[in-house]
């Protein structure tokens, strides 16, 4: 028996594993991108679209992976390998993933921290200078190396902790602070003189913008948000015990993952009609100009003393978010060394932090020391490189190459008999159809719209 057999951990219960998803689940796509799509695509109408798409497509995914990480006991190459070697191949395509993603995410990661205690060094004002301020800090040599080492430290230290010491504990503190400090944004921004307006244009249908674009959107952040094939609910259903039940579990992480949604655009959409007097600004900027230019700006519109407690808990709010995904895919990455190598998991977890430390600052150096180098045409950055492969090219693929599998290969009695351990899956015959047919055509849909997009085929 390897000692990666021998050292394997556990969750302390279903709800440990319920906050683990959720937590991993919940980051910074849900606070940048989710609230500018919303306004974007006539408010209520794209939530509804979501919401739907959560509760059918979505779960059905993550339904299979845990199911599949269940079932074997492993991460997701020893999942895949678990029923012939020649299948090993989508595990390595899946892993490949957060090898990808924790590096660039991590340095976001420290942007975000690095904002959280300058609104209280530098002030909100300093921030709200139309870009100045996150232009010269990003660019930096130094300062943005340190923040990202920091933010990287954190991570390191509660995942270190192991699973049940570091991770169960960090999301049982983390994630209940995380919706209170949302919920009371929510409640002070929605009673701020205006903004009852901006809550009526993110909430009320709108349903003449329902459109493909619409639709193909929605779709893409769920399937992002989720955690979706990157290996991540694959090892961490390798940890729950066979008594929890699989359908009620991951339908619960769908909810938390749209509820905090919800709450983002609730902060987010009112206080830029409060600051701007229309949603329209929220709707013209999306991913870090939205987080890092905007948002200052709205926050320091509503006084200096308020902007600052404002600003100060919405970027540790969004701080929170940003180490419960990271330290899911320091966890899957920690895992996936162990179950292929066979190593301790002190050893995998070494070789983990040293590997996204190195790459980290390679992709940092394509805001400052390697600039020039452009790989996706003027403007863009090695991040931005490494977002499209990771995001755009490789989830989409190792989606649709598991629901061949699962759906035709192993067939998905397979993972229903795994399902049906804990309860009766009253929905199997549904479930069977999503898998087989309807899913991959979506999945399909979304790499194809995106990499368009990308290349000025589509624009979204």
């Amino acid at each position: 028996m390897s000692s990666s057999t021998q050292e394997r951990s556990s969750w302390s219960g279903k709800w440990a594993f319920i906050l683990a998803g959720a937590a991993s689940a919940v980051g910074l796509g849900n606070m940048w991108r989710f609230p500018y799509l919303a306004a974007k695509y006539g408010g209520g109408t794209f939530i509804l679209t979501y919401l739907i798409l959560v509760f059918t497509f979505g779960v059905t995914l993550l339904l299979l992976e845990c199911a599949l990480g269940r079932r074997t006991g492993l991460s997701a190459i020893g999942a895949f390998r678990h029923f012939g070697k020649k299948f090993a191949f989508i595990g390595v395509l899946a892993s490949a993933v957060p090898f990808i993603i924790a590096p660039y995410y991590s340095i976001i990661g420290g942007w975000v921290t690095k904002y959280t205690f300058a609104y209280i060094t530098n002030g909100p004002a300093a921030l709200a200078d139309k870009g100045k301020f996150f232009t010269s800090f990003i660019s930096s040599p130094v300062e943005s190396f340190v923040w990202m080492a920091v933010f990287m430290i954190v991570v390191f230290i509660i995942v270190g902790l192991g699973v049940g010491g570091g991770i169960e504990r960090a999301n049982l503190v983390m994630m209940p602070a995380l919706i209170v400090m949302a919920v009371a944004l929510v409640v002070y921004i929605v009673s701020m003189p205006g903004a009852m307006s901006g809550v009526a244009y993110y909430l009320i249908p709108d349903m003449a913008k329902f459109s493909p674009e619409l639709f193909v959107s929605a779709l893409g952040q769920m399937f992002y948000s989720l955690s979706l094939a990157m290996g991540i609910m694959i090892t961490y259903g390798s940890y729950l015990d066979k008594k929890s039940s699989l359908p009620h579990s991951v339908a619960n992480i769908g909810m938390f993952d749209l509820g905090v949604s919800i709450l983002a655009g609730l902060m987010i959409v009112p206080a830029a009609f409060v600051a701007m007097g229309s949603g329209e600004a929220v709707a013209a900027k999306s991913g870090p100009s939205l987080m890092f230019v905007t948002l200052p700006e709205v926050f320091q519109s509503m006084g200096p003393q308020v902007a600052t407690v404002i600003g100060f808990l919405f970027f540790l709010l969004v701080a929170f978010a940003a180490i419960t995904s990271a330290m899911s895919l320091i966890e899957t990455m920690t895992s996936i060394i162990m179950d292929g190598k066979g190593y301790s998991r002190k050893k995998a977890f070494t070789i983990t932090c040293i590997f996204t430390f190195v790459m980290g600052i390679f992709i940092n150096l394509g805001f400052n020391g390697l600039s020039f180098f452009q790989p996706l045409g003027k403007g863009s950055t090695i991040l931005d490189l490494f977002d499209f492969v990771s995001n755009s090219v490789l989830m989409p693929i190792v989606a649709v190459l598991t629901l061949v599998f699962v759906g035709w290969i192993v067939k998905p009695k397979t993972l229903i008999d795994e399902i049906e351990v804990s309860a009766p899956f009253k929905l199997q015959a549904a479930w069977s159809v999503m898998v087989k047919y309807i899913a991959p055509v979506l999945v399909i849909v979304i790499m194809v719209a995106y990499v368009g997009a990308q290349f000025g085929v589509f624009k979204f």
